[in-house]
């Protein structure tokens, strides 16, 4: 890479801003063709040295925003990355840290040019699961607003959740896992751990909520006895897919809906982890059954629907990544149901955090390490 004095002022003008920078090799092929049954893609890195990379934004304008765990928010541009000041404080202990990154759906505005994030906020007695928002200004975030902090601080600090996605109709889901200590959390429903949460823009709980109103339940509950939910997508015919981790073995993939409980922890395919015996029952009356289980060990993490015109035969398939598993695996619907699966990667990119489609029709992925990367899966002829 030639670099100009010109560019040289601008990265050395960006690293006194945000106090460090880091250039990162330009676009760089990892596997030339990848062969599965509809589809031939190739595997491209746009950037490394990302510190356990948890959350990718696409921007409208061709650059990206990454969340590090250790709380640090990343800015790609081309062959550049540089990190962004005015992030909130976070608990980067265990799986906490800056989490989730979404966009407002009226991005680029103007007005609403908001950026959602969420993360493990400290507290006294531990942590919460916290949403806030923010806009962007050259290298750095402006207007900060705290949104929402789940009602309960704990330990230890894992099962935070924390995806994102947004609905049609304007309102936001938002997953809080059980916290991992005290997994019957998940089934009380004056308690935000173990649910999907539905919330305004600004945070708020909507008035057609299930619970809202009535003392059965939290206002913000869209859905609650979920484990540790770290895939969410909200599908084009307004469907809610949420990939969940179980214990040992028994991942799901479910649908959410209004007012329904998952079952975490009275009901699950999964196995205690010192004893290998079953936890609760399989199936209950009242409880909402998977969808499907993931085989072995998935470890689900980022949830996408395709719809890009550079991938027409799996229009409307998920794409699962997994962290333990090391896969990407699609998943073909019809309706509510899961007719067939595919894996598409195992080992190639290590640990798959986040899956995303940007709005260029590319898929873009990231691997949870401590030298971790952005890829992109391009079509391949």
């Amino acid at each position: 890479m030639k670099i100009t004095v010109r560019y040289l002022r601008r990265w050395l003008t960006a690293a006194v801003l945000v106090g460090a920078a880091v250039l990162t090799n330009a676009a760089e092929m990892v596997e030339e063709k990848v062969d599965s049954e509809l589809h031939s893609f190739r595997i491209v890195q746009l950037a490394s040295g990302l510190h356990h990379p948890w959350a990718v934004a696409p921007l409208p304008d061709g650059r990206f925003l990454v969340s590090e765990r250790r709380g640090r928010l990343a800015l790609i541009e081309n062959d550049k990355v540089v990190y962004i000041e005015g992030v909130p404080k976070v608990s980067a202990l265990g799986q906490g840290g800056l989490l989730d990154l979404v966009l407002h759906p009226r991005y680029g505005d103007g007005e609403h040019d908001w950026i959602y994030m969420t993360y493990s906020k400290p507290g006294e007695t531990g942590s919460a699961t916290a949403l806030a928002r923010a806009k962007l200004k050259g290298a750095a975030l402006t207007d900060f607003q705290e949104l929402f902090v789940q009602d309960r601080y704990s330990q230890p600090g894992r099962h935070y959740g924390s995806r994102l996605a947004w609905r049609a109709d304007g309102t936001l889901l938002m997953t809080i896992g059980d916290r991992g200590v005290t997994p019957e959390r998940a089934q009380d429903k004056k308690d935000h751990a173990g649910s999907v949460l539905r919330l305004t823009e600004t945070g708020t709980a909507p008035a057609d909520n299930p619970f809202a109103g009535e003392d059965t339940g939290l206002d913000e509950i869209y859905s609650y006895g979920n484990r540790n939910i770290q895939g969410l997508v909200v599908a084009a015919d307004g469907r809610i897919w949420a990939s969940e981790h179980a214990a040992l073995t028994g991942d799901e993939l479910n649908l959410i809906e209004a007012g329904q409980n998952y079952g975490w922890p009275i009901v699950t395919r999964s196995k205690d982890y010192g004893t290998k015996e079953p936890i609760g029952a399989p199936s209950m009356p009242g409880v909402r059954d998977a969808q499907y289980i993931y085989q072995g060990r998935f470890a689900p993490s980022g949830l996408a629907q395709v719809k890009s015109n550079f991938f027409p035969e799996w229009e409307g398939n998920l794409l699962a990544g997994g962290l333990g598993s090391q896969k990407l695996l699609r998943i073909q619907l019809n309706g509510d149901k899961v007719v067939e699966t595919e894996i598409l990667l195992e080992g190639q990119l290590g640990r798959i955090r986040d899956v995303r489609q940007g709005p260029d029709g590319y898929i873009y992925l990231l691997n949870d390490t401590s030298d971790g990367g952005l890829y992109r899966l391009e079509p391949a002829g």
